[in-house]
This record gives C-alpha cells, structure tokens and sequence, in this order.
C-alpha cells in the first residue's frame, strides 16, 4: 500500500477537476473520522476516500464504469483485495454485487455526504463550513429535491455501521470543517 504522499502523486495524475480533487479530500476527510470513531485503520480508510474515484475521469462518470476501471491502477499501487472491493463497489451501478462490509458502507456513506454537506454549505450566505449547523444537514437529508443527484440511500448506510444520520453528520461536518481551507469553504 503506498502512503499518503504517493497517493497524492496518483490523484494528481488522473484527477484534473479541481472540485473532484476538494470531493475526494473531504471524502478522505469523512473516511478518516469514520475510522478514528469505530476504531479502524485511519490511514487506509483515508486513501479509500482519497482515491475511490480516482477513475472518474477514465470512464468520464459512466455509471456502468465508474469505480471498475480502478482496479488496475490500485492493483498497480500496491492496494489489496478488499480495499479495491470497497472502491468498486462505491458505486452500485457498476457491480450487481452488494455492498456487506463495514469498510464498503463506510466508503459508500461517507463519500456520498460530502456532497450533501456541500450543496448545504453553499446556500448559507457566508458559504462557509463553519456556519453549518448538523441540524440542517439533516433537514436537507429529507429534501430529495436538495442535491437531488445525492443518494440518500447511501448516507443512510452510516446506521449499518453503528453511527446514527444525525451523529454521521456532525462526525461528517467536523471531519470536513478540519480540512475547510483546503475545500474553499
């Protein structure tokens, strides 16, 4: 498995868009307060959010590619089985198989709400991470026209591994809140 530094190097090279690269640290973010609540490992949790789309621009989003065409350059980095699984399955459209591991659900829910968090974050005036209050992540939550392109579905899969919706968005909020430089917000 390569290190943080070197998974920057790969992010680089196939990540242009500046705000898929802000997607991927605040899901880096997110993945590495997951682990720090249920005990795992941090740094790899982490790489997962950094790199779980590190495709997308290869398959141009294609929801029947994205995730799959990652295989190979993981493989190539030096990441495992199981952590290539859990990008894969990211997204469920690429893959008819389900999402059954704690580290899968984790990726899928935390991924997913940094985008919900950020829709949230750009309506307050300010635009900033600091203003959000959790409450009304939750409230956008049940607003299936907010970010409508934001599939609750997946979010909700923090209660698969122990973390209530409204405690995952405060873990969520305050993960992405300790990298707001970086996001621009």
């Amino acid at each position: 498995m390569i290190n943080r530094e070197e998974a920057i190097i790969l992010l680089d090279k196939y990540i242009k868009n500046e705000n898929m690269r802000k997607h991927c640290l605040a899901s880096e973010a997110v993945m590495r307060g997951i682990a720090r609540k249920l005990g795992e490992d941090e740094e790899r949790w982490g790489l997962a959010g950094l790199l779980h789309d590190i495709d997308v621009e290869i398959t141009d989003a294609d929801p029947k590619r994205h995730g799959n065409e990652s295989a190979p350059i993981l493989l190539e980095a030096g990441f495992d089985e199981e952590f290539i699984t859990a990008i894969q399955l990211h997204n469920e459209d690429a893959t008819d198989i389900p999402r059954t591991t704690v580290f899968q659900h984790a990726l899928a829910a935390g991924e997913t709400i940094t985008g919900l968090i950020t829709a949230t974050t750009l309506v307050y005036p300010d635009k900033k991470l600091a203003s959000v209050k959790p409450k009304s992540i939750t409230k956008r939550m049940k607003e299936k026209h907010f970010a409508a392109s934001v599939k609750r579905e997946n979010i909700l899969e923090c209660e698969k591994i122990g973390i209530p919706m409204a405690e995952f968005a405060v873990l969520a909020l305050e993960a992405m809140r300790g990298i707001s430089e970086d996001l621009g917000l």
